[in-house]
């Protein structure tokens, strides 16, 4: 590499975020790709209520610096959400408000990652983690996820062949695959980072849209003096504050916040302030019930039109909530090469092997998101996809 380059930059997990961009740029193309929330449901007048409201009461005040913590109101009402729907000891104390989850991850490498430290991750992974913790040159350890979670027998295995230095999972409607824990597993998981003395650092961008089902708690929950839990305003309200947060013990928060201090001091003060009149003046249990209905019936056509136009001996996950379909083809075959021939027809998606790390794995199978297309779009683009399956298979045969 260039000397110019730190030598970090070589590490980086490659995203397929610039090839996809490049296929999805052309209007005719129909995109499985991004995990984009239905921006259909994007609350535009109650949000715009609230900033006229918080810039009318508070002009100078929201258009100021602030804390580099984040807004404690905002902060105060995580932490009540949290303790009304699962009976967490929040403390806002404890709360960070980050760009997005993103940032978290970030601010989670720069305070706990040396180079060459054992991170442990679910097998798929979500590919945003994956990018983010290889800028700090860790060694990534996955462990296959099954129907209800976690390989645990597989986790303790890895988890007894050397020490590690956390756990990173998505335990609810997981990026990429759509799979969630049970509760069996998400106590299995918590005892067995116990006994290793691992933190966990749990996300959970989806749990809130769970439309099959109930809700089952954070596996921090069961690990609560070693745990980092993110969340994120971007799946529920709208993705373009880039808010999200990160709760851990007082330790480590007291850290993030010294490196959040080093890379932006805070996160954007009115988008907060916005954010906090919006979530006051507006009953949020009913807005995420909107959007679960719409999901559902999103996630069901989807998976109709795949049983429609996608060829026999191809496998997809059934999710209970989220945003994502999981497809596998039969063993051997490349949806690197799908990506290609599915980008002539004009419909796109995300390879496998973008959620694996160092991209050693996942090859056969690929992500589909059902939250941002409609049924017309969603029909045609699955019509076009399993064409160029049914392509890709018969050059094997």
């Amino acid at each position: 590499m260039n000397s110019l380059f730190a030598n970090r930059i070589g590490k980086i997990h490659r995203s397929f975020v610039t090839e996809i961009l490049s296929v999805t740029e052309n209007p005719e193309v129909i995109s499985f790709a991004g995990g984009l929330p239905n921006s259909v449901f994007f609350p535009v007048r109650e949000i715009a209520e609230a900033a006229t409201k918080v810039l009318r009461e508070d002009g100078p005040g929201v258009l100021q610096y602030t804390t580099t913590q984040g807004y404690l109101p905002l902060r105060q009402y995580i932490a009540d959400r949290y303790r009304r729907k699962y009976d967490l000891d929040a403390d806002p104390a404890d709360i960070i408000i980050t760009n997005g989850s993103q940032q978290a991850f970030d601010l989670i490498g720069k305070v706990l990652i040396d180079p060459g430290d054992r991170l442990v991750l679910e097998r798929p992974a979500y590919h945003g983690a994956l990018q983010a913790f290889s800028l700090y040159e860790a060694d990534f350890i996955q462990v296959p996820l099954l129907e209800d979670g976690l390989d645990v027998e597989a986790l303790e295995q890895a988890l007894s062949a050397g020490p590690a230095k956390l756990f990173y999972t998505v335990p609810n409607f997981q990026n990429p695959s759509g799979l969630s824990y049970s509760l069996r597993k998400r106590k299995q998981v918590a005892d067995a980072l116990h006994s290793h003395n691992l933190l966990l650092v749990e996300d959970d961008p989806y749990g809130e849209i769970r439309f099959e089902g109930e809700d089952l708690p954070p596996i921090k929950k069961f690990l609560p003096d070693n745990a980092v839990l993110l969340g994120t305003f971007s799946k529920t309200v709208a993705p373009g504050f880039r808010l999200g947060w990160a709760w851990a013990g007082r330790e480590i928060t007291e850290a993030l916040v010294e490196a959040k201090q080093a890379a932006d001091f805070h996160s954007d003060h009115f988008a907060q302030r916005v954010m906090h009149r919006y979530l006051a003046d507006n009953d949020l249990d009913a807005h995420i019930a909107l959007l679960k209905s719409a999901y559902r019936k999103q996630r069901d056509f989807m998976l109709s039109v795949i049983e429609k136009y996608v060829p026999e001996g191809v496998r997809y996950t059934r999710p209970n909530g989220g945003m994502f379909v999981y497809m596998t083809l039969p063993e051997g075959a490349s949806t690197l090469k799908l990506f290609e021939t599915a980008a002539k027809r004009n419909v796109a998606f995300v390879p496998g092997v973008a959620f694996h790390a160092g991209g050693h794995g996942g090859g056969n199978s690929l992500r589909l998101s059902f939250s941002s297309s409609d049924e017309a779009q969603t029909e045609e683009g699955m019509k076009r996809l399993g064409a160029a399956i049914e392509e890709l298979l018969a050059e094997r045969r």
